[in-house]
């Protein structure tokens, strides 16, 4: 009796380890993929000068939160579905469109090529460095969840207020911030997969992509700060 259920949770126990092993393996590969119409939707960005709203910031800003938060509604409400992956990757399409203005903004410095470059390196480490660590620790990092999604809302209050207010260092804390914090994100989600606490390929994706996301604009905002070089 002791050895059927020994081998019973020997077996239970191997098919979780199964299963969490296909999400995160799902995950990078759709997080790859969602690159591409990223990349795509920055370049139609940069070739058609793309500015959303750019003369009513608030007024963008409000209307970027609508439609994404539109987009991530759709996503959740079909994650066990092939729509869940085409409506992740005409969001991810209009990220890298609104991805585009700050990569406008870089190229109008002399390094900004290069800058844009550093950024992506720098996120890139992160990302491995950070990724790696959830998924071969021991450790849940569960019980960071309240304290990262309060960073998460200050900084978005944070950035509202700065729409009025315009304050260079505010705007560069918030940044700093947001590197902090999204990278603390990708730790926690990518441990929530290894935990069996993220089941779907398609939200953990969507969740990942934004920490890289974020991570990526704020890196970038600091480094054409602090070393962009106009001509």
């Amino acid at each position: 009796m002791m050895n059927s259920q020994f081998g019973i949770a020997q077996t239970a126990s191997r098919d979780s380890a199964l299963a969490t092993n296909r999400v995160l393996r799902n995950t990078y590969a759709l997080l790859g993929l969602s690159m591409v119409p990223t990349v795509i939707g920055a370049l139609v960005g940069i070739q058609l000068k793309f500015s959303f709203l750019a003369g009513s910031p608030m007024v963008s800003f409000l209307l970027f939160l609508g439609i994404a938060f539109g987009f991530m509604w759709g996503i959740e409400k079909t994650k066990n579905s092939g729509m869940g992956v085409v409506l992740l990757l005409a969001f991810t399409f209009f990220m890298g469109l609104m991805l585009s203005r700050i990569l406008q903004v870089a190229l109008g410095f002399s390094n900004g090529g290069t800058l844009i470059a550093m950024a992506a390196g720098g996120t890139g480490a992160i990302f491995f460095t950070l990724a790696g660590v959830a998924a071969t620790t021991k450790r849940d990092f569960s019980g960071l969840g309240k304290f990262l999604f309060a960073g998460m809302i200050l900084i978005l209050v944070a950035a509202l207020a700065n729409i009025f207010f315009q304050i260079p260092a505010l705007s560069l804390a918030i940044a700093a911030l947001a590197v902090v914090i999204f990278s603390a994100y990708i730790l926690y989600d990518i441990n929530r997969i290894v935990q069996g606490g993220e089941d779907n390929y398609i939200s953990a994706t969507l969740a990942v992509y934004l920490d890289i996301y974020n991570v990526f604009v704020s890196l970038l905002q600091l480094l054409l700060a602090f070393s962009g070089e106009r001509d």
